[in-house]
């Protein structure tokens, strides 16, 4: 059922609207959790948490065609939640083992994973995994969403020039770390 807001526009009801945006949105929003945060489990849960929070502010949203880019930045700050998380987790199982270890989540491989595999090689992932946060995030949201220079400015709370900034040194990096590999 629609609702008016506070214009007179017509605006879809919260549990219809999410609905829409879940079918959209989903499976693009898991990937880029996955690919930020390298685990199934936690990338399901930072879209489903972003997706509740979209739904519990639904009424405060004043353009619904926001709910995408604001679901995109959920999920980008979730997951950097996710990995800050994570480093606490990690520096706490090496004190307690008095030795340093690298403590990593082990998951399922997914049919994700299976694709992104068979797409990149680990070549590829590695050196994407050692670039800077920021610029691992850009060239993901752009070469694995297929995000505009705008949509990652917006989901990353910058500027596109910075967006762009990012992603030149990034592939720079890159495209250094590949060649010494080769």
């Amino acid at each position: 059922m629609a609702e008016h807001d506070r214009r007179g526009e017509v605006r879809p009801a919260a549990d219809e609207a999410i609905a829409e945006l879940y079918a959209a949105h989903w499976t693009g929003l898991v990937r880029l959790a996955w690919l930020l945060l390298r685990d199934d489990l936690a990338a399901e849960e930072v879209v489903q948490d972003a997706f509740i929070a979209v739904h519990r502010r639904w009424d405060t949203i004043r353009e619904h065609q926001a709910a995408a880019a604001y679901l995109r930045r959920s999920v980008v700050n979730g997951a950097r939640s996710g990995l800050r998380h994570r480093g606490v987790e990690e520096r706490y199982v090496a004190r307690q083992q008095a030795e340093p270890t690298a403590y990593a989540r082990h998951t399922e491989v997914s049919a994700e994973e299976r694709a992104l595999q068979s797409e990149t090689t680990t070549s590829m992932i590695g050196a994407l995994r050692r670039l800077p946060q920021r610029q691992r995030e850009v060239l993901t949201m752009r070469y694995y969403l297929d995000l505009s220079e705008a949509e990652i400015a917006d989901a990353l709370g910058i500027s596109a020039g910075s967006v762009k900034a990012h992603a030149h040194r990034g592939l720079a990096t890159l495209r250094d770390r590949m060649e010494a590999a080769s």
